[in-house]
């Protein structure tokens, strides 16, 4: 009993592996090349006196109205330029992320078959961290001065831990997703916790299918820690959720209690400090992942159904 027991799970298993496999070589087998253009390193690399050339290149970065002096004073500024050199340090040639970001595109072609090939622009901002990536269907546009990894000397006296955590370079990727997904996800029509929840877990759901490699943690921005918190503590969060008739409430402070940006999530109880934030959305990501498991849909049918209907076919259980 025991060896035809082993022999079916090493069936399923193979099977599994196989139509993983086979989904991977259709993906590689998509055409494609990103071109990428260094405006970071043209505009810090270029000689004062060749700025109208750079202008003239660029010219969506040189915005009417602003005197050239600006431009000047950025391009010779010694902040500027060393914050320019830590860039280069991180990322030298860019060249192993233009093959990731190649890599990214085709599933995303594979999935999304309408998807274009987008010129990728690396720039060096303002430190905007809600705007790391831009993406606009034609043009991705990243800003490579929030990549230098979380213990760099630029970020500890401006950002709090929770944030410098997704300013390392693996983050890249997981980011370029998230500007990706945003506009193939349906709004919920109501913003109670579960279809924020939901909602959430469709873009991490995204995450599974466009960069497949990638960990979880990376994925959703956590430490391993933190994954395992909420991997031992999945069934307590849950009957927290249950127990507070949370799912259908729609009080506006859910949202900033489990699904945004936080330094922990807000049980309200003394364990709050040991959580990671935006434990909703880890929930709400293996409720998606139990109805794509457990239902013959498409992508597209997913990403525009309903949180309670996907909530209803998902047999979603928690893990004790």
């Amino acid at each position: 009993m025991k060896q035809a027991f082993l022999l079916c799970s090493l069936i399923i298993i193979m099977a599994s592996c196989d139509k993983k496999s086979k989904v991977e070589k259709q993906v590689e087998e998509i055409p494609l090349e990103v071109k990428v253009e260094r405006f970071d390193k043209v505009f810090f690399e270029t000689p004062v006196a060749d700025l109208p050339k750079i202008k003239k290149l660029y010219p969506e970065f040189f915005p009417d109205g602003v005197e050239d002096k600006v431009w000047i004073e950025k391009m010779s500024n010694p902040l500027w330029r060393e914050l320019y050199a830590e860039v280069q340090k991180t990322f030298g040639d860019f060249g192993s992320e233009k093959t990731a970001i190649e890599d990214v595109f085709r599933h995303a072609k594979y999935y999304f078959p309408e998807t274009q090939t987008p010129e990728v622009i690396t720039v060096i901002g303002e430190m905007d961290y809600n705007n790391k990536v831009i993406y606009t269907g034609n043009l991705l546009l990243i800003s490579m001065e929030l990549y230098l990894g979380k213990d760099h000397e630029y970020y500890q006296s401006e950002f709090p831990a929770y944030l410098r955590q997704n300013f390392q370079k693996q983050q890249l990727m997981p980011d370029i997703v998230s500007a990706f997904s945003t506009g193939k996800i349906s709004e919920p029509a109501t913003k109670n916790l579960l279809s924020q929840m939901v909602f959430a877990g469709k873009e991490l759901y995204i995450k599974d299918l466009l960069i497949p490699d990638v960990s979880d943690a990376d994925k959703i921005g956590y430490t391993q820690e933190q994954i395992a918190w909420c991997d031992e503590n999945e069934e307590y969060m849950w009957r927290y959720f249950i127990e507070g008739n949370l799912l259908y409430d729609s009080d506006s402070r859910l949202g900033n209690r489990f699904i945004n940006k936080a330094p922990f999530s807000k049980f309200y109880l003394e364990i709050d400090n040991e959580t990671p934030g935006r434990v909703g959305t880890w929930v709400g990501w293996q409720i998606v992942r139990s109805f794509a498991k457990n239902n013959d849909v498409s992508l597209e049918q997913l990403l525009q159904m309903d949180a309670v209907e996907i909530f209803n076919k998902s047999k979603y259980k928690p893990k004790k």
